[in-house]
């Protein structure tokens, strides 16, 4: 007994796909409902009592003494400071940056670049970065 393969590939050919979009909708606008309804909600338990060493990433007696924090970027060839270069103090990429200088100050970092530009109280400019500590 043959299999008339003929046949039913001409029949398969001449039909039309029939593509229902209900369901694909239907899925969507679930997710969406479901996402409308989860970012609308506020966390009512979330606690008050945070430490400042959960809150901040800044240096402490617990994660060391210094009063620099290491900024690498990758390509990094110029930092400037209130307009002053200060690439000298690139160091493998890297460049310790003053905490006060990340607390008050204003810092862009640009890859594409490799550029850091800081804008730093005046009386930190002096200190405001310096060669990491190799």
């Amino acid at each position: 007994m043959s299999i008339d393969t003929k046949r039913f590939k001409d029949r398969v050919e001449q039909q039309t796909p029939k593509i229902n979009l209900v369901p694909l909708l239907d899925v969507i606008f679930t997710i969406m409902i479901f996402l409308l309804v989860m970012l609308s909600q506020t966390s009512l338990d979330v606690p008050d009592n945070y430490t400042q060493d959960q809150v901040s990433a800044k240096p402490t007696a617990a994660s060391g003494t210094s009063d620099y924090y290491l900024l690498p970027l990758n390509g990094l060839h110029k930092v400037t400071v209130n307009g002053v270069d200060y690439s000298q103090d690139i160091r493998g990429g890297a460049i310790a940056v003053h905490t006060r200088v990340m607390d008050e100050g204003k810092i862009e970092m640009d890859a594409s670049t490799g550029t850091i530009i800081i804008q730093s109280p005046p009386e930190l400019q002096d200190i405001a970065v310096k060669p990491p500590n190799t």
